[in-house]
């Protein structure tokens, strides 16, 4: 067995038996360890994974009994990809199973994914409105094999989630390690308490949770959720005293005071910054200093700052808080996807630490830069439905704006980890010593001239194939700083109509 798992390649079903037995009795092995085992990317982990599914029998089960059943065997945890390669072990066994409820591999792994998803979305510590029934309908239009689901199954699969949030078996000891969604968020007595307040939004308070910057902005909202526009009556300027605390921004009104307790009010307005990002608003010319906060179910708002500095102080702020907290996506389902929708986005902390962060960032990056090649390099038939190309239209306003975020997110925390600076107060003054983001809000260059000595991003970020871990000075990270916020502005070029 030893010699079998350290070579990785060696296809030995004797000893992969052996070793899925001993898995699955817990026999010198703890729960955390096993999905190591069934997880790797060779084909004795896959023997492996399909000799220990092989002891649940999910022969008579629906797909949501059988998920309950394995999650609650079996400790869900490891990098994104390696999840995604036990669900896909989960549904070619489920189908084995039952080889009449639904029609291929892809189908099961499409539709437990999505459980995973509506269970996080239900049952999550997360702002803003739950998925309905109708949009779970929706998002899983045409993804069995080309078809749509049968709605009475979603209807029934919604239900069923929606009642009873999937609950699964944790180590404890590795729980930091497994990604925030699919971690059953637990607290006791003597740690902070999480509570959820306000007209039909929820805010997760953490009063424990550092604050990150605060001081009075002038709030405009607009966009709602999924980018629709907000109506003319609810778009008014407002003051508020913002505090950046945690993954919220709080929004008070009136006079800040220190002991002031946060108001059913304040929670109501309360904006939660997970995979979020802030940028300037350079075509806004109304007001100065202002910019744009874009959320993760894409909702827009206005921003304007006392002065210029203060506003890239908020953008800088921002977005590296988010990209120091938020969570790594969960894994999109195997299969093409017939219309478009946006995957939905973990809203708690992630328990990655800040190295494994940023590869995480860097490889979001590379794998949406590379789709959204592939994307481009085909140019939609003239002749085309109307429905497909928005389709198409969608996926590029979409794709271009994921890879700015985490492109900006990987250079913020890639630039925080090399400065050694815990402080974020700290980490920006070097980069404003610099002069980099003081130069992105006065005249930004589009296409900047490459500079010498830029390792791997040669001198336009759009172009990186790969992320660098050398050392790079403060000024080559300012610049590229420059990049990022410049390429902000060509986002907003390219698409003018974008709420954003």
């Amino acid at each position: 067995i030893t010699e079998a798992l350290a070579n990785g390649n060696k296809a030995d079903l004797q000893a992969a038996k052996r070793l899925a037995k001993r898995l699955f009795n817990l026999d010198g092995f703890r729960k955390s360890d096993v999905a190591r085992h069934l997880s790797k990317n060779n084909e004795f982990s896959r023997m492996v994974a399909e000799e220990y599914l092989s002891y649940f029998n999910f022969s008579g089960l629906t797909i949501d009994q059988a998920l309950r059943a394995f999650l609650r065997e079996f400790a869900l945890m490891g990098e994104t990809q390696e999840r995604e390669r036990v669900l896909a072990h989960f549904s070619r066994r489920y189908l084995q199973c039952n080889p009449n409820a639904i029609p291929s591999e892809d189908s099961v792994h499409t539709l437990t994914c999505a459980l995973m998803l509506l269970n996080t979305d239900l049952h999550g510590h997360n702002i803003g409105k739950k998925m309905s029934i109708l949009q779970f309908i929706g998002n899983l239009e045409g993804l069995n094999d080309g078809k749509d689901f049968p709605k009475e199954l979603l209807k029934a699969l919604y239900n069923s989630i929606r009642n009873e949030k999937l609950q699964w078996t944790i180590d404890e000891e590795e729980l930091r390690k497994s990604f925030s969604e699919l971690a059953d968020l637990r607290t006791d007595s003597t740690s902070h308490t999480m509570k959820r307040i306000g007209s039909g939004l929820g805010v997760a308070q953490n009063p424990d949770a550092l604050i990150y910057k605060n001081g009075f902005l002038v709030r405009k909202v607009h966009a709602d959720s999924d980018g629709k526009k907000t109506p003319r009556g609810k778009r008014g300027w407002k003051t508020f005293y913002v505090m950046l605390k945690g993954l919220v921004l709080y929004l008070q009104k009136g006079e800040y005071r220190p002991e002031k307790q946060l108001s059913e009010e304040d929670l109501k307005n309360a904006v939660s910054i997970h995979h979020s990002l802030a940028m300037r608003a350079a075509d806004y010319s109304k007001r100065p200093n202002v910019f744009y906060l874009r959320t993760a179910d894409w909702r827009v708002f206005l921003f304007q700052a006392p002065n210029a500095e203060q506003m890239q102080s908020w953008i800088t702020r921002i977005n590296a808080v988010s990209a120091m907290f938020s969570a790594p996506p969960f894994p999109a389902a195997i299969g093409s996807q017939k219309k478009f929708s946006r995957p939905l986005l973990p809203g708690s902390n992630t328990k990655l630490s800040q190295e494994e962060q940023v590869k995480s960032h860097e490889t979001r990056f590379r794998a949406i830069s590379s789709e959204l090649n592939e994307l481009t390099a085909v140019i939609p038939d003239k002749k085309a439905k109307v429905r497909d190309l928005e389709e198409h239209k969608q996926r590029e306003e979409y794709l271009e704006f994921e890879k700015t975020r985490y492109g900006t997110y990987a250079m913020l925390l890639r630039a925080k980890i090399r400065s050694g600076e815990e402080d974020l107060s700290l980490f920006e003054s070097r980069l404003f010593d610099d002069g980099g983001l003081q130069r992105a809000h006065s005249s930004p260059t589009l296409v900047p001239e490459p500079q010498p000595n830029h390792n791997a991003f040669g001198g336009n970020w759009t172009n990186a194939g790969l992320f660098t871990r050398d050392m790079i000075n403060w000024k080559e990270y300012s610049r590229l700083l420059d990049i990022i916020y410049d390429a902000a502005c060509t986002y907003k070029k390219k698409y003018p109509k974008s709420l954003l």
